[in-house]
């Protein structure tokens, strides 16, 4: 059978409260594991490592359903591995999160009446760091409450001075191999901010707008074109028409008039136009838009810049001055004096970018920007997933992962922020570029200053899995536990922080990944699967339901709701529901510790067990390996499944209420079963323990007399079958279903006992009898036993009297006007599925719903009838 972790354990202390509270028990635990190192790794151990990294979070952040989900996934794949025996490490830190950060503090600045401004650079990164150390941070007392097995000796900061060094190095190292540039090109800029913004940090969503078709040109010459943004035409160098579109060929090549200013703008032919577009016509404004700017590139066309960073209208005239909302009205109101608008469609709803911080609306903008060329490095990245060095699970993410990495464009990592690592280059007085690495000393002297803007955040966790382990030098740790076996993060970000990982540990590790499997989760949504948000009302704070069900019932929900890179619904009676399933574990090993559940000795031989015992640890066995091939495909939902049906049904529904007539008998039977029942309990808890670590591990050690079950060993699969046991068990678990079934069909009272004949001879039940009397309340039959119903299952028959224990005539009546309901019900339904006219008008969801109910018409029918049977005569 399966090993226990412990070698002849001491005899349990098998008094538990009579209750499971959380409250009293999870903190204490918590910080037991942590006084006793469980969670630190060892990089001298000659265990085979297993390294996993926290997706890290913001220092301004705290826990949220979506980490408390992501971490309960990582934190039961660590604790498996630790109990299999691996060196585990799960890195635990903190990113900066420039932007958010710098909000922040300028936010509480602001309360004082101050800018950053007021204080200067460095005064203001000092007050930063401040505030970190006063408030930030708040993440990690919450991770403890969650349970997290992390090694907090090692906890990082991607600010810190070792991976401040790291970022440092791979810049120095990345601009000398030509992979970093400085450049003029359109990024996304937020006018609250007052940086470039990545991507990532641009939320997309349906706007009211405008849309105003215009002309340009006077008379013959006119072109109709049309926008969102009327303010932008003060931009405007050009009109692109396609070369083969035969209404503008004679305008190709010839200057119209800019209405509103004293410029002319030619007439370009660019196979970007797309001619079946609106008038085929479009304006290009190559300082603000990312696809005007390259239509310019390929007409060297000049770029006219006609906002500054507060989205203020810079261009000379009387739209100076205006913020771009109210240019935006007042020149659409100019063009309509001159009789140049030719249509206004409001309200014109179409996708804007917005801050992901601010939720200001992002303005493309032409800015002298620092950019990473991503194409050797991306094809590196997207090479490694198609040689199979790194899988990507479930497998239908690879696609969209190759369509991102194939198509990446070079990556703009500079911000115009003060909180962050700043940029390592210096510039000179005649002009003068000096990157310089660590160690080196910069340049001085008069006319010589460093870059202001700092590195984009996602440039430094790009370095999270080495930069960790002390990267660029070439630590212990580093030797050890790179690459990381597993990342666990969301879809969600498969393209910006996994690709850059991808990237640069590709780039700094001399090809090798960060990590060989990426398993992709979906986000956490409320019960109706609408997404979680402040705005819906339905956002969840997790510490809340921790407080009222504990943190394993908040873990086991959360975990039995993870299907591979599918988003996870989930609803406060889900909880409530996992907070009862630990309720059951804790009052049905007190049991069973009262009761005598032991796992002193080894087990008995298969031969001196009953089929009870063998069948229950037949089922062990088939649920260890179950549950392994499940961990292996990262199917969480699965197992957390099957271990809850296990315990539940299994262990607690079947096993223990077979052995209470074992053990009411006493003698050598019940001491096997107590020895059972003991390993069956020990094997559970440690299958269970990854996935709710707080109240197995009270169970464990009050069980076992162990240490922990944190360092007990993964169970394993011994082997062990008994298809016969397995056949015996499910033909008696038949009989009592059929039975308890039918009384409850009869009204009967749970714990009402019936007189009842049993005939088990000849049949795998014989042994059975007392189990089958007791769960069934079934007393003996008897002298004046009749039997009023008989029902026959499994070759086995069971007799009942039920005189005196129903009125039968009663019983008859009820039943033959619930069979004449549904018998009306179906021929309701049978009469509108035939009827054409019916069917060739009604909606397919009507239908479907007649379907429906016919169908459990036909049910109830089947029912009703069967119990009539059943019932005596009258």
């Amino acid at each position: 059978m399966t090993e226990n972790a412990q070698q002849q354990p001491p005899a349990p202390d098998t008094e538990l409260p009579t209750q499971y509270a959380p409250a009293d028990v999870e903190g204490p635990l918590y910080e037991r594991w942590v006084e006793r190192g469980y969670f630190e790794a060892d990089e001298k151990s000659d265990k085979p490592p297993f390294t996993v990294v926290i997706p890290p979070p913001n220092v301004t952040g705290s826990l949220h359903l979506g980490h408390a989900f992501e971490h309960t996934l990582i934190d039961a794949l660590t604790r498996r591995k630790r109990m299999q025996g691996h060196e585990t490490l799960w890195q635990p830190g903190m990113d900066h999160a420039g932007i958010a950060t710098q909000n922040v503090v300028e936010r509480e600045l602001a309360k004082e009446g101050k800018s950053r401004h007021d204080l200067g650079r460095e005064a203001f990164v000092e007050r930063v760091w401040q505030w970190k150390g006063e408030s930030g941070g708040q993440i990690s007392g919450q991770m403890r409450r969650l349970g997290d097995g992390v090694a907090w000796s090692r906890e990082r900061f991607t600010m810190d001075e070792g991976l401040s060094q790291a970022v440092q190095t791979i810049f120095k190292r990345l601009y000398d191999d030509e992979l970093i540039y400085r450049a003029e090109r359109i990024i996304n800029w937020c006018p609250r901010c007052l940086t470039a913004i990545s991507d990532i940090e641009v939320e997309y969503q349906d706007d009211d707008g405008e849309l105003v078709s215009m002309t340009y040109g006077e008379g013959d010459d006119t072109i109709v074109v049309a926008t969102t943004r009327a303010e932008t035409m003060l931009g405007d160098t050009a009109v692109a028409v396609h070369p083969d579109d035969e209404r503008y060929k004679h305008l190709v090549g010839t200057l119209i008039k800019l209405p509103l200013t004293d410029r002319s703008i030619p007439v370009v032919a660019d196979e970007h136009v797309d001619p079946e577009f609106g008038t085929g016509a479009v304006k290009v404004t190559p300082a603000h838009d990312p696809n005007d700017f390259e239509i310019g590139r390929r007409h060297d066309l000049p770029s006219i810049t006609v906002m500054d960073e507060h989205a203020v209208i810079t261009a000379p005239g009387p739209f100076q001055g205006l913020d771009r909302l109210e240019a935006r009205s007042a020149i659409v109101g100019a063009l309509r004096a001159e009789g140049r608008i030719v249509a206004e469609k409001r309200p014109y709803v179409h996708s804007v970018g917005h801050c992901s911080r601010c939720k200001t609306t992002v303005e493309p903008r032409l800015s002298m920007q620092w950019w990473v060329k991503v194409g050797p490095l991306a094809e590196a990245a997207g090479d490694a997933v198609r040689e199979g060095k790194v899988t990507i699970h479930p497998q239908e993410m690879e696609k969209r992962y190759f369509d991102w990495v194939d198509n990446l464009h070079d990556w703009c990592i500079s911000r115009q922020l003060w909180w962050g690592h700043r940029i390592p280059v210096w510039y000179g007085p005649d002009g003068e570029t000096v990157c310089v690495g660590p160690g080196e000393e910069p340049p001085s002297g008069e006319g010589w200053h460093q870059e202001t803007d700092v590195l984009d955040t996602w440039f430094s966790s790009g370095l999270w899995p080495f930069s960790t382990l002390g990267w660029p030098e070439r630590t212990e740790s580093l030797a050890k536990f790179y690459p990381n076996s597993v990342l666990v993060t969301g879809y969600d970000i498969l393209f910006f922080w996994v690709a850059r990982m991808m990237m640069f540990g590709l780039y700094a590790m001399d090809g090798t990944p960060p990590f060989r499997t990426v398993a992709l989760h979906g986000m956490v949504r409320d019960q109706f699967g609408k997404k979680m948000s402040k705005s819906f009302g339905n956002a969840v704070n997790p510490l809340d339901w921790m407080d009222k069900y504990g943190s394993d019932a908040l873990r086991f929900t959360l975990a039995r709701g993870a299907n591979p890179g599918v988003d996870v619904p989930i609803g406060e009676d889900w909880v409530q529901g996992s907070r009862n399933f630990a309720n059951k574990i804790w009052n049905a090993t007190r049991f069973a510790l009262m009761n005598g559940a032991t796992v002193e000795g080894p087990l008995p031989q298969p031969s001196a067990m009953s089929a009870t015992d063998r069948w229950i640890l037949s089922r062990l066995n088939s649920v260890v390996a179950e549950v392994d091939a499940y961990y292996e495909d990262f199917q969480f939902a699965k197992l957390s499944d099957a271990l809850f049906h296990f315990a539940w049904d299994e262990v607690f529904d079947w096993y223990v209420e077979l052995s209470k007539t074992t053990f009411q008998a006493g003698g050598e039977a019940a001491e096997v079963s107590k020895r059972v029942l003991g390993e069956v309990l020990d094997v559970t808890l440690r299958l269970l323990h990854p996935v709710v670590p707080f109240v197995t591990e009270t169970l464990w050690t009050t069980l076992t007399g162990g240490e922990s079950v944190v360092i007990a060993a993964w169970p394993a699969d011994s082997g062990f079958r008994d298809a016969d046991a397995e056949r015996e068990i499910e033909t008696l678990q038949a009989v009592i279903t059929e039975v308890r079934r039918f009384r409850a069909d009869q009204g009967l009272q749970p714990g009402q006992r019936v007189p009842a004949r049993l005939t088990l001879d000849g049949t795998a039940l014989a042994a059975h009898e007392a189990a089958v009397r007791q769960l069934l309340r079934l007393q003996p039959e008897g002298e004046a036993f009749t039997a009023t119903a008989t029902l026959p299952v499994a070759g086995a028959e069971v007799a009942l009297d039920l005189s005196g224990t129903i009125d039968v005539a009663a019983e008859r009546k009820r039943l033959a006007k619930d069979l004449a309901a549904a018998e009306k019900e179906k021929a309701q339904a049978n009469g509108k599925l035939g009827n054409e006219a019916f069917l060739s008008k009604a909606p397919e969801k009507v239908i479907d719903g007649i379907r429906a109910r016919l169908a459990k018409a036909e049910e109830d029918i089947a029912r009703i009838t069967a119990q009539l049977e059943r019932l005596p005569q009258a």
